[in-house]
């Protein structure tokens, strides 16, 4: 008897904390949010991933849809990475099991004469946009909530 009593409780346990999550999840609701990073402090960028993983938590990775665009000193996230493994780590798990883009301005690129593949960390072709302030009129245009951390 004490058995079931033991597996009802977990199997009570699990799904009181199943209706907690979908609770928290269902007061968000589906979100679209841009991201906008253009500032060379490694406080101020550590605290913004910071937030985007707390976002996550709490609106749930099948509910929100993140994108972070870096321009001017932003980039400093992407370079500093390079030789930082702690952010390497930080940067990949949002974007693989998070599947947070990360947007990086063409403009910026230029005018700091910077290589995608040899100074950033892990940018492809395909994160590039033309201009980063550019990018993040287009997405708000799309439906996308603007977010300054």
């Amino acid at each position: 008897m004490r058995p079931l009593l033991t597996w009802f409780t977990l199997i009570s346990l699990t799904l009181m904390l199943s209706f907690v999550h979908a609770a928290e999840t269902e007061r968000y609701g589906k979100q679209k949010v841009v991201y906008h990073f253009n500032v060379a402090d490694s406080k101020i960028y550590s605290a913004a991933l910071r937030n985007i993983q707390n976002h996550l938590d709490a609106v749930g990775v099948e509910n929100v849809d993140i994108i972070a665009v870096l321009h001017g000193d932003g980039l400093a996230i992407v370079q500093d990475a390079v030789k930082d493994l702690d952010l390497q780590n930080r940067l990949l798990g949002l974007k693989a099991t998070h599947h947070v883009q990360f947007k990086i301005c063409q403009k910026t690129l230029e005018g700091r004469k910077l290589d995608y593949q040899t100074d950033l960390f892990d940018v492809q072709k395909e994160d590039i946009v033309p201009s980063g302030v550019a990018e993040i009129a287009r997405l708000e245009q799309m439906g996308y909530v603007y977010l300054k951390p």
